[in-house]
């Protein structure tokens, strides 16, 4: 069954569970409906399913890097308007770059500042309905 989504539904593509736990309570606080792939094979599944607004993808994950993901999934002709959130505590140079070579639309930096999250996100949900 999926919860109410009120301002729309996010992937949440994250393999560590206490950061879906918690940007999950923070984001249906916010109004959203909040789905969880622990991996790129269950990020595609999800995305199958339909009905994604937006993607929020961490870039270091076990299988397949988001950044990778991130380019496979805006090759799929279905997907490629949704927007992309990269979630990287990689705050090096050259990381927000290339998150949004690969097509991320955005980034938010880990630990990530639950107080702005929601508007962060509502500044992609926003601009890609319009």
């Amino acid at each position: 069954m999926m919860p109410e989504a009120g301002k729309g539904t996010i992937l949440y593509v994250e393999d560590n569970p206490d950061n879906r736990n918690l940007i999950r309570r923070v984001l249906n606080a916010e109004g959203y409906a909040v789905i969880e792939a622990v991996n790129a094979t269950q990020a595609i599944q999800k995305l199958e399913n339909g009905g994604i607004d937006i993607i929020l993808m961490d870039i270091n994950m076990p299988d397949m890097d988001g950044y990778t993901l991130t380019a496979k999934i805006k090759a799929i002709q279905a997907y490629s308007k949704i927007p992309i959130i990269a979630v990287t505590a990689n705050a090096m140079r050259g990381d927000r770059e290339k998150s949004l070579e690969a097509g991320c639309d955005g980034y938010i930096q880990k630990p990530i500042d639950i107080d702005t999250l929601g508007q962060q996100i509502e500044r992609f949900t926003t601009r890609s309905n319009q």
